[in-house]
Parts: structure tokens; C-alpha cells; sequence
């Protein structure tokens, strides 16, 4: 499984993060766009875990899950309305266990300490857990954040569960094969002037979450996105020839 902060500032909280990682047995940290002094601060400091040395850096969220076939986001309903699935914290291991034996990769990601993870995160996201804090201080230091949520899945987690590989094909499809069907359906969708310029980062993050949604094995996806190639390769074609598409 594998813990995401993205945009984390304050080296003590990532230290703390890869500590907690440390304590209940997690071991793959990726962090996303860190403000890059605090980050060289956090992976120098003396005694740095090596969970901590030895963490990915990515660009971007989607780059950080894009092997992920269950990617959950973490926070607080208090200001916001969910687009996805809501899951309480004590639910989550089963999920994350019900994945791991269908030969599925896990992601849990956590937000910058100031704001928590953006609408435009979210969309990357497959399902919400929400942490349950009282509702007059509904927010969690980031490192408390994460250990409450990896002591969670450390303690309610099945340690005799075994993989089911009998067909890896039925396992949900990747973040990063969804990203590629989407950006395909997306040109489709621009090519058949569905998709106007104003209305396309709108489309672009309500694609996101259906496909999420739709929990595609890889086998479906790869039917769909061949669908999708060849429908937008006629609807080009027929642009060049005059509007003929038969």
C-alpha cells in the first residue's frame, strides 16, 4: 500500500508521516510537489527514517497513483460536499484488504496542512474516508492524520489473507489506464463538438469520477478505450472528407 502526501510544507509533519509509516509497517511513501526547501530539510534531518530517504517525488497526484487500482482520499465533510463514496475510517481496512486480494494496489493520500486535499484531488479518488473528529475542531495535524489512519488498517487488518490471482484481468483497471481512457473520451467529446473550451475542465473532472465510479476491470477499459480510439479516428476523418463517416 502506499501513503501520498501531497504538498506537504512543514518537515516535522512529513517526519512524522514516515514515522508513523515506520511504526504500523508501512513502507512506500510518495510525496507530491513538496515545497522544496522544507522537503530537502525533512530528508536530511538526522535520524531521517528510510522510508523518508528513500520516498518518490512526483509532479503531479495523478503521477503519484497511477499504478493504483483503489485510491482513497482522506479528510473532513465538515466543508464539503463528497462526490464519491464516503467510507468511515473504522470500514476502510476491509476495502483496502478486498483490493489488495484481487491483486489490486492501494494508494491513501493525504492533503497540504493548511486546506487538505482540493476538489481536483479528489476526483483522482475512487472513494472518501473521513476521519471522525469532533465537529468544533474538525482538522488534523497532518502527521496525526496520517498515524490515526495507518494504526486503522494496521489493527483491523487480516494478516492471513492471500492474493486471489485466478484472473488479473477482473482486477479494476489502474488511476493511470482511467487517465488515458479519459483523455481519449475527452478529445472524442472535442471532436464531435460536444465540449466547448469553457466547459472542458468541468467535463475533464466529472470524467474522472464516473470512471472511478464504474470500478472498470482492465479488460473492460481496454474494450471501451478501443471504442473510443476508433470513434474518434472516423469522427476526424469524416472532418477531412467533407462530413462523411460512412
Amino acid at each position: 500500500m502506499d501513503v501520498v502526501l501531497v504538498s506537504p510544507r512543514n518537515p516535522l509533519n512529513i517526519g512524522a508521516a514516515a514515522r508513523a509509516m515506520a511504526n504500523f509497517g508501512f513502507r512506500r511513501l510518495s510525496v507530491v510537489a513538496p515545497y522544496a526547501p522544507m522537503w530537502r530539510e525533512a530528508r536530511s534531518a538526522v535520524g531521517a527514517p528510510e522510508i523518508l530517504l528513500k520516498a518518490a517525488e512526483t509532479a503531479s497526484l495523478g503521477e503519484a497513483v497511477a499504478g493504483a487500482t483503489l485510491v482513497v482520499g482522506t479528510g473532513t465533510l465538515t466543508y464539503r460536499k463528497p462526490e464519491q463514496a464516503v467510507v468511515s475510517l473504522p470500514d476502510l481496512a476491509p476495502r483496502v484488504e478486498q483490493e489488495l486480494a484481487r491483486g489490486g494496489r492501494v494508494a491513501v493520500v493525504f492533503g497540504p496542512e493548511k486546506h487538505g486535499l482540493t476538489r481536483d484531488d479528489l476526483s483522482y479518488c475512487h472513494i472518501l474516508v473521513e476521519i471522525p473528529t469532533d465537529a468544533r475542531q474538525p482538522s488534523m495535524n497532518l502527521g496525526q492524520s496520517v498515524a490515526v489512519c495507518l494504526y486503522e488498517l494496521a489493527t483491523r487488518a487480516n494478516s492471513g489473507a492471500e492474493p486471489d490471482m485466478r484472473d488479473a484481468e477482473l482486477t479494476a483497471a489502474p488511476s493511470g489506464r482511467l487517465e488515458l481512457l479519459a483523455g481519449v473520451v475527452e478529445e472524442t467529446m472535442r471532436a464531435a463538438g460536444y465540449s466547448p473550451r469553457t466547459m472542458q475542465a468541468a467535463n475533464r473532472h466529472d470524467l474522472r469520477l464516473l470512471l472511478r465510479r464504474l470500478g472498470l476491470p482492465e479488460r473492460d477499459l481496454r474494450r471501451i478505450l478501443g471504442l473510443f480510439r476508433h470513434i474518434l479516428w472516423r469522427l476526424r476523418h469524416a472532418s477531412e472528407g467533407g462530413g462523411k463517416t460512412n
